[in-house]
């Protein structure tokens, strides 16, 4: 697989009438593509993948799944948005090495960090040598695993969401509006829910959502536990909504898994997106949106307004906030 090879199947979807576009940018100016399926109306759940660029087989994964769905006219009741590839300058240097960078002082710099070698088939970063599933404001920093270094995997970066692919992520998801988000991975066959200091009433939700994505891919659901920073973590710690990863490909595999594991994958997992639409559609209701509270007028007339505590008003609260956050970030 090469990272042309591996955009070319993202690409090969609008010979069948699917249309693309992007959720944002990475570091070195690549799309990061992705498309949507069903209605814009109604319930959205989100599913990206790839942030890790030696997991592009969720990127193929993705793939096969939109392929599916949109050749059998299976998605109802809402939309599905998928991200494809998360991290593409991450995966173009594992697939293809630093010599297809066009600048000597990056391709130096990356190979002293990969420990002098020429070989990055185990690259997770960023090119700029960031662990983007660390880089997102939920408790930043502080996972058992991470490093404050930069590095070919773990590092956090300088500061939350101080990559450009994290903030498209983040703005591509205030802007969509999900009521629930899966991230894909690889490896180990398992699915993440939860975080911690999320309400013991949102995890009682999170977990009854997840036991139906077990049944569904016969991973089993696994607490998080001392990891931080990540997309599903901000989503749960932000904006509430449930949040999920899905490990996919044994644990005997080795990095990264190969397109021979490509189908077992699929077979596994094909149903989750209607799975997870159907679950965040039946916990819809219960979502309050606007934030509104009611009074009583003294002509007995009943005023109804906003209070601000709603999902809508959450979401451009954070996105306001981050967009100052950056601002004052890029000029320290």
């Amino acid at each position: 697989m090469t990272y042309q090879e591996l955009i070319a199947s993202i690409l090969s979807l609008q010979e069948e009438g699917i249309e693309l576009f992007n959720a944002g940018k990475s570091v070195l100016g690549k799309n990061i593509l992705a498309t949507h399926l069903g209605d814009y109306s109604g319930t959205q759940i989100l599913i990206q993948a790839g942030i890790h660029a030696r997991e592009w087989i969720t990127t193929l994964l993705l793939v096969e799944m939109v392929r599916n769905l949109y050749n059998n006219d299976l998605v109802k009741d809402g939309g599905i948005y998928f991200v494809f590839l998360t991290n593409p300058d991450g995966a173009q240097i594992e697939l293809d090495g630093v010599d297809s960078l066009n600048c000597d002082i990056t391709r130096e710099y990356l190979t002293l960090a990969n420990g002098g070698s020429t070989d990055f088939s185990q690259f997770k970063a960023n090119v700029n040598l960031v662990d983007l599933n660390t880089n997102f404001d939920a408790n930043w920093g502080g996972g058992s695993q991470n490093v404050f270094c930069p590095a070919t995997e773990d590092f956090v970066g300088f500061y939350p969401e101080s990559e450009r692919e994290v903030q498209s992520l983040v703005n591509f998801t205030l802007k969509t509006r999900p009521l629930l988000t899966i991230s894909y991975h690889s490896k180990g066959n398992v699915i993440y829910y939860g975080f911690e200091n999320e309400s013991e009433e949102n995890i009682e939700r999170d977990r009854n959502i997840g036991e139906a994505l077990s049944a569904t891919t016969n991973y089993p659901l696994i607490f998080t536990e001392n990891s931080t920073g990540g997309y599903k973590d901000w989503c749960i710690d932000e904006l509430r909504i449930p949040a999920y990863t899905i490990e996919v490909g044994a644990d005997s595999i080795p990095h990264p898994v190969g397109v021979e594991y490509l189908p077992e994958i699929y077979n596994r997992n094909k149903d989750v997106p209607l799975v997870a639409l159907q679950k965040a559609n039946e916990f819809a209701s219960s979502i309050d949106f606007m934030g509104r509270i009611v009074q009583n007028s003294s002509n007995g007339k009943v005023k109804v307004k906003s209070n601000g505590s709603g999902y809508l008003a959450r979401l451009q609260s954070l996105y306001e906030r981050r967009s100052a956050n950056w601002s004052r970030n890029r000029k320290k």
